[in-house]
């Protein structure tokens, strides 16, 4: 995809409606901030916009050089959402939360009108996540797997997301297709059950890729003829995907590496994935 395909995607996404927008400090190498500020001009009142800060496990100073980054890139003087990126490491949750830690960055953008509201992402363990709220910090979301195949393995369905209703937190979906929709290749689930499955559960969004005009279309259409599932037909999707799902093959994303981003690795002293046998 170039730049100019981004854009049209973008401007076509938010004048069918879509306003939330997904990004991350380091995602492409920056690009996708840069071309989603370029996107969203004369449009960024008519969206709701979020990024990630990607200091995995560094200091406050540098998460708000990162923040400042992000708002230049993305051409606005404030954030709707600013979340930290992927905690899927063991030992985030205390670095996070350890004294000049990326949790008093959120604290500071918050107080200074940077940011209007604080989260953090991950795709590895329900544990972690749980390990994140044990801290009872007040976030206002947290962004999560929910899939079909997920209540079968290491389930954030059924670990967190009942925690955060609880609690008053807004839960975010991502990996409905599970990751790299390779279940919908082999023609075991179709995007519209896998997308209307998780628009069925109790979250306030969902985020979905799009790399294309032809997904974004068809999201449109699964949005625009949405009825959510009733509880038996959850479970029916559930059962026929269990067989699937116990092994978490379509959710490599929590059981290997291939899905860590080089910027958490990296921090975290491991190779990058160029530099990873396959």
């Amino acid at each position: 995809m170039n730049k100019e395909e981004a854009i049209r995607i973008a401007h076509e996404a938010i004048d069918n409606g879509i306003t939330f927008m997904d990004n991350a400090w380091e995602y492409n190498k920056h690009r996708s901030e840069e071309w989603m500020g370029e996107a969203l001009q004369g449009r960024r009142d008519k969206v709701f916009l979020m990024t990630k800060v990607c200091t995995h496990g560094r200091d406050r100073q540098v998460a708000m050089q990162q923040l400042e980054e992000s708002l230049r890139r993305l051409k606005t003087d404030h954030l709707d959402l600013w979340q930290i990126h992927e905690v899927v490491y063991y030992n985030d949750p205390e670095m996070i939360f350890r004294a000049n830690g990326a949790i008093e960055a959120l604290d500071h953008a918050k107080k200074e009108g940077k940011v209007r509201f604080v989260g953090f992402t991950g795709h590895k363990d329900p544990a972690i996540h749980l390990k994140m709220l044990s801290y009872n910090y007040p976030f206002d979301t947290v962004q999560m797997p929910l899939n079909c195949f997920d209540a079968t393995f290491r389930s954030f369905e059924r670990q967190v997301l009942p925690e955060l209703n609880k609690r008053g937190i807004a839960a975010i979906g991502m990996k409905s297709l599970s990751g790299n929709a390779d279940a919908v290749k082999k023609g075991i689930v179709t995007p519209q059950e896998a997308i209307r499955y998780a628009m069925s559960l109790p979250i306030a969004t969902l985020v979905s890729g799009i790399d294309s005009l032809e997904v974004l279309r068809q999201n449109l259409a699964i949005a625009r003829g949405f009825q959510p599932m009733q509880g038996k037909e959850m479970q029916a999707l559930r059962d026929r995907c269990a067989q699937y799902a116990a092994d978490g093959r379509f959710e490599l994303f929590k059981s290997s590496k291939q899905f860590d981003a080089d910027e958490g690795r990296i921090q975290h002293g491991f190779p990058p994935q160029s530099q990873m046998q396959t």
